[in-house]
């Protein structure tokens, strides 16, 4: 039996769970079919956090953010000559109703978590092996995540509920490619909820 002060997933032969939340900013929310998710994203996304939280389970907050130098753009952004996402703005803030308050906090440029951060690392200091991956968007920085999160050999679960996307079509594809090719689970509220029990 595991000892009591042992975090979740102790006993399963397994290290600790942890929820990453990615870009529930206001800029993605500009886009209008994300606008008409966002409601029930947040509700998701606050669900999980609970669930984080009464089972002792790390629970990140994952934000996107540019400096108007440009240093930080993205190729297509240096492309284009427009930034987006600069920091301290309105756009860079967390959407209205999302809890976060007190959460760890990333901050990344590009689409995955992991690129250019020492996300990797805290997750090892914190003992943590299985990723429960929440925010948008499903084919973009999501699966950017997830893809990188493989990589440094950790196991991932989408919270179905509490990802959303732009574009339908390209979300549906991603997390079929990403379930079979990576054996990364997709899961309903209720299931995804109950890892942090």
């Amino acid at each position: 039996m595991p000892p009591a002060d042992a975090g979740p997933g102790a006993g399963r032969g397994e290290g600790r769970i942890a929820l990453l939340v990615i870009d529930m900013q206001n800029a993605f929310f500009e886009d209008e079919t994300l606008a008409r998710q966002q409601e029930g994203l947040v509700a998701a996304c606050n669900g999980l956090i609970g669930a984080a939280r009464r089972g002792g389970a790390p629970a990140l907050v994952v934000r996107t953010e540019h400096l108007r130098d440009g240093s930080t753009w993205t190729r297509s952004m240096l492309d284009d000559g427009q930034g987006f996402i600069f920091r301290g703005s309105h756009q860079a803030d967390a959407v209205a109703g999302l809890r976060v308050d007190g959460l760890e906090v990333v901050t990344k440029s590009r689409d995955s978590a992991f690129f250019g951060t020492d996300l990797a690392l805290r997750l090892r200091v914190l003992g943590v092996d299985h990723l429960v991956l929440a925010g948008v968007s499903t084919h973009s920085c999501i699966a950017q995540t997830g893809a990188d999160a493989f990589a440094h050999d950790f196991q991932v679960s989408y919270a179905l509920d509490a990802i959303g996307s732009t574009n339908e079509q390209y979300a549906d594809a991603m997390l079929e490619i990403i379930s079979v090719g990576y054996r990364q689970s997709v899961l309903g509220r209720v299931e995804a909820e109950s890892l942090f029990a």
